[in-house]
Parts: structure tokens; sequence; C-alpha cells
């Protein structure tokens, strides 16, 4: 598989054009390992995803050991975006743009854009949460704590700050409760990236309200 996709990263290569080489095999044979030796920016990490929760979790949360592969210009891709085709609440929708922007992953819009609710429109161009994306350091998120169904995940940014995401992958709704310092962070500033308002007092403690199948994503300082 690797000489295959090598003919083709050969190909585009002595084009003479700059092209993003995409290369979709459904995470076989270890991609991650050779596909930037071919040439590949990025690389299907996963079978085909649709538009349901149990396909988008499934996939989305089985990413974190993956996280070493990715760096900038080469990227790990559990594959597009189903925000909008219906089949997922907003609070779920917006639990996958999260989740695939602490992954790094690219952010490929997989619903008719001419035909949109405004609740997507603002799910799919939240500038804070594809600042995340988009971070130039390139890092993946980690898993760093779990109770239950609930999980908290880190993302080293740039500029120093820490993404941090609450999950609860629970049907109902739950309270997330961790210590900063089992997340290693001591925060000075909390940004809340679906709120767009920063928080204020900060404890040793944090807690939220997270809807079932939900998120609260976080930028910390």
């Amino acid at each position: 598989m690797q000489a295959v996709y090598q003919k083709m990263g050969d190909a585009l290569l002595a084009s003479g054009r700059p092209i993003v080489y995409s290369l979709c095999q459904y995470g076989l044979a270890d991609v991650w390992k050779w596909g930037p030796e071919v040439g590949g920016n990025l690389w299907r990490t996963a079978g085909d995803i649709s538009d349901s929760w149990d396909s988008m979790s499934r996939i989305g949360f089985s990413q974190d050991w993956l996280a070493p592969y990715a760096r900038p210009g080469h990227w790990n891709d559990p594959d597009m975006l189903e925000i909008g085709n219906g089949h997922m609440t907003d609070t779920e929708y917006r639990t996958h743009m999260s989740l695939w922007s602490m992954l790094a992953a690219p952010l490929i819009a997989g619903n008719d854009v001419r035909n949109m609710t405004a609740s997507i429109h603002d799910i799919l161009t939240n500038r804070e949460v594809i600042a995340v994306d988009q971070d130039k350091a390139g890092h993946q998120a980690k898993r760093v704590w779990v109770s239950g169904q609930q999980e908290v995940w880190t993302r080293e940014l740039s500029d120093g700050d820490i993404a941090v995401a609450l999950f609860n992958r629970a049907p109902e709704d739950a309270k997330v409760k961790f210590r900063w310092a089992d997340a290693g962070l001591t925060p000075s500033r909390i940004r809340d990236l679906w709120r767009h308002s920063d928080r204020g007092e900060i404890g040793a403690d944090y807690s939220a309200e997270v809807p079932g199948h939900g998120v609260e994503l976080l930028r910390v300082r």
C-alpha cells in the first residue's frame, strides 16, 4: 500500500504545484507511520463516518492514541464533519465540532452549505473553536481525566494556552467536576469558546453542568 501511494506522491511533487495530498485508505496498514514519507498531508484513521451519535463518538473518542503522529502539515483525519445533515442534535454537533478541533483534524464540511439553519452556520463558523483546530503548533489533544462517561481532554496551543474540553458521553445531563491539578493545570484565565465569555472566579476545582452528549470547550491561560 505504501508503494502505491508513493507513486501519487511523486507525481504530485513533479507537477510543481502546491497540492494537498489526502490518503483515503480508512486507517489500514498503519498509514500514520508512513503517510508523511509518501508526501501525505492527511490520512484517514478509520472507516466512513455517518450522521449519528454512535458513529461520530465511536470514531472521534478513539483517536487519542494517535496524537504522536499529528504535526504541522501532517494530520490524522477521522473523516468529514456530519454537522447539519439532520440526524444529530445541535448539542451533538457542537460536540462533533469541538472533538474534531481538539484532534487537530481537517474540518471538511459534509453538509449542503447553501441550505443550513442559523445554528448550524454558527457551529461551523465559530472562530474561537476553529482557532483551536488550526493552531499552528499542530498538537493533537489527549484524554487526561475520565469518570464514568465524563471525560476531560487537553491540547497545548502555540501561545502557551491550553484548550480543555469537558465531554459528557452519557445521554442524560451530568455535572462534570475535576481538579485542575489532575489535568496538570493552574489557570489564571478561563474562556468559554461556545459562550464567547470569560469565566469569573477560579478555584482549585472546576465543575460544569454539561448536557447529555454535550461539551464545554475552554481556552485556559
